[in-house]
């Protein structure tokens, strides 16, 4: 995969602009990667029920659950849907608005410095291959495109809220994320 520095923009994702970004702080450029589980409604998965509440034109009458979060105005960075697809709402270089109330690494304002990965997924489900594969990639080449994130700094959105947020979920399996990081790491060491 391959990130444009200049846009922002991952080649291989689809893009469709979300409104719910701004500008980073003057100096300020991603450091850490948070991850999320997303599903709308929840626990189902398909449609475009995702990429209208990331675009602010969800029908909030579609569903009874809509009425919970009627008004909400968030966004990530990049979705990876359950067959692989990988969509991205705000470019890189901006701030998207995924992290909420939070605190990492000592610091709050974590949308400031950071950069939001949703997997369609849910606490009550495990995740696709396919899934797992994509966000390995992406990884890499958010990694590269900025350095000072490391794996040691990847967290899940509950690391950064415990007790508000749950996400990506007991089913997100961090030891075979970060293993197949690891290796394919190690895998691009050998090569050079």
């Amino acid at each position: 995969m391959n990130v444009d520095a200049f846009s922002g923009l991952v080649a291989e994702a689809r893009f469709v602009p979300s409104p719910n970004c701004d500008a980073r702080p003057a100096g300020v450029r991603p450091e850490v990667l948070i991850i999320h589980a997303i599903s709308l409604p929840p626990g189902q998965f398909g449609g475009d029920a995702i990429e209208r509440l990331f675009c602010n034109m969800l029908d909030w009458a579609a569903h009874p659950y809509y009425t919970q979060i009627q008004g909400l105005k968030v966004s990530a960075h990049l979705l990876i849907r359950r067959d692989g697809e990988l969509v991205q709402f705000v470019p890189l270089h901006l701030r998207a608005w995924h992290a909420g109330q939070s605190l990492c690494e000592g610091r709050t304002r974590v949308n400031d410095f950071s950069i939001g990965i949703e997997l369609e997924g849910c606490d009550d489900a495990p995740f696709e291959e396919r899934q797992y594969a994509v966000l390995v990639e992406l990884t890499r080449a958010i990694m590269r495109a900025y350095p000072r994130i490391t794996p040691a700094r990847i967290y899940g959105h509950s690391d950064i809220s415990p007790g508000r947020k749950t996400d990506p979920g007991p089913y997100f399996d961090w030891m075979r994320y970060r293993a197949a990081l690891a290796g394919q790491l190690a895998a691009a060491g050998e090569h050079r």
